[in-house]
């Protein structure tokens, strides 16, 4: 099984890497394969098509994903915002029945602002998400503040291992025959008349 974690950061390494590098490593001592792929400037600077032709290509082969990303201005980045926007436009299909967790992470507040758009993707194309103990955020100005913030690091293993248990749960699930839904075609209601 493996998890693709998309790192929404202008910074490659910085706190949210940190976030998911916890999340990647209870991942791994679960038996889950991991891979954090950067976003970063890629989705502003021309670059996004191929950007998000590489991630689908990832998360076809993928069974969880992890979304991450930093708090601006009490919401997601705005390269995030781009990707997410195209990734999940294009990539429905795909991603539809892939259980998600979304991450967040800042100085001081706005988390639970971008945890709330960033989870509203994963509704929009029937994404089961995964939860931890508490809002799954962390906090802190560097990469050595967010391992300062116990809670938030125990939220990220929790999280780790919440994800390896729905990924486990539903490969028994498969195997004893239960069966996936079926999407059905997407009703659209105009509310103006």
């Amino acid at each position: 099984m493996k998890v693709i974690l998309f790192n929404g950061s202008r910074r490659e390494n910085g706190c949210t890497f940190t976030a998911l590098s916890i999340v990647a490593k209870e991942l791994g001592e679960n038996g889950i394969e991991t891979q954090i792929v950067h976003v970063g400037e890629r989705a502003v600077n021309g670059e996004i098509d191929a950007l998000v032709e590489e991630s689908l290509e990832l998360l076809k082969n993928a069974d969880g994903v992890v979304l991450g990303s930093p708090v601006y201005y009490a919401s997601p980045s705005g390269e995030m915002l781009s990707f997410l926007d195209r990734l999940y436009w294009k990539g429905e299909s795909v991603l539809r029945f892939k259980p998600v967790a979304c991450v967040t992470s800042a100085r001081r507040a706005g988390t639970t602002a971008a945890l709330d758009v960033l989870n509203k993707y994963a509704t929009y194309v029937q994404q089961p998400v995964v939860t931890s103990r508490y809002w799954n955020m962390v906090h802190g100005s560097s990469p050595e503040d967010v391992m300062k913030d116990e809670e938030g690091v125990q939220i990220m293993k929790t999280l780790g291992r919440n994800m390896a248990w729905i990924l486990k749960s539903i490969e028994a699930g498969k195997k004893a025959g239960v069966p996936q839904p079926e999407a059905e075609k997407k009703i659209f209601t105009n509310f103006i008349r």
